[in-house]
């Protein structure tokens, strides 16, 4: 267990702090286990200065939970600063970022899992989880949508909610395989089973070769 060091931290990254602590004690022991005591000893405070930041245990394992989604989802979209406008770069970026590590990895499985057996009991849980997700599919619908308007493709499926859902669903599949057992696949086999599949969804529409004239690589 590493405990943290708080000296001369401001208010923002003693609280940032105090979140990480919280997402490691809830990876290691689950939400249950993870107590405010045992929070307190990884970051190396008492209880009474978690308690200046926190209401309790539910308010910090909610904001841990809005961290860990706004910070996954907030890795895919760094993944695509080196796309610039390119439509299919981008969305290319962003598919093979959310199927590779460090999104995809045992101790997110650990913390996705932990979290979302309470969301359906947890009335704030599942608020967070549900503003995330459609942030996501907001993301995710962006994306598809640039790139059909800049190919002027249109899919079996052509409407971007749609196609986002369907892509949402292939990578929460392929993020689950990659969490659990990446060992049985080779350093890029996931990623490029994602794009396969999500070409497909596309219609053909190649996310890899080519360029976006005249026909983005596809039908």
């Amino acid at each position: 267990m590493t405990r943290r060091t708080f000296q001369r931290a401001g208010e923002a990254e003693r609280r940032k702090d105090l979140i990480a602590a919280t997402l490691d004690s809830v990876s290691e022991h689950g939400l249950e286990g993870a107590t405010v005591r045992d929070i307190a000893a990884r970051a190396g405070v008492t209880g009474g200065l978690i308690r200046h930041y926190f209401s309790g245990k539910d308010e910090m394992i909610q904001t841990a939970y809005r961290e860990m989604l706004a910070g996954m989802t907030g890795t895919a979209v760094d993944a695509m600063a080196e796309a610039g406008d390119d439509p299919r770069r981008r969305l290319h970026d962003f598919i093979v970022a959310n199927v590779s590590p460090p999104i995809a990895d045992p101790k997110a499985l650990s913390l996705w899992a932990a979290f979302v057996g309470r969301v359906r009991s947890d009335e704030e849980l599942a608020r967070i989880h549900r503003e995330n997700y459609l942030i996501f599919i907001g993301i995710l619908q962006g994306l598809v949508d640039a790139l059909l308007t800049a190919c002027q493709h249109k899919p079996a499926f052509s409407e971007g909610r749609h196609l986002a859902v369907a892509i949402n669903g292939l990578i929460d599949g392929l993020w689950l395989e990659n969490s659990l057992a990446s060992d049985l696949f080779d350093e890029r086999r996931l990623s490029d089973i994602a794009l396969d599949a999500v070409e497909a969804l596309l219609g053909g529409l190649s996310l890899r070769d080519g360029t976006l004239e005249p026909s983005c690589g596809g039908g």
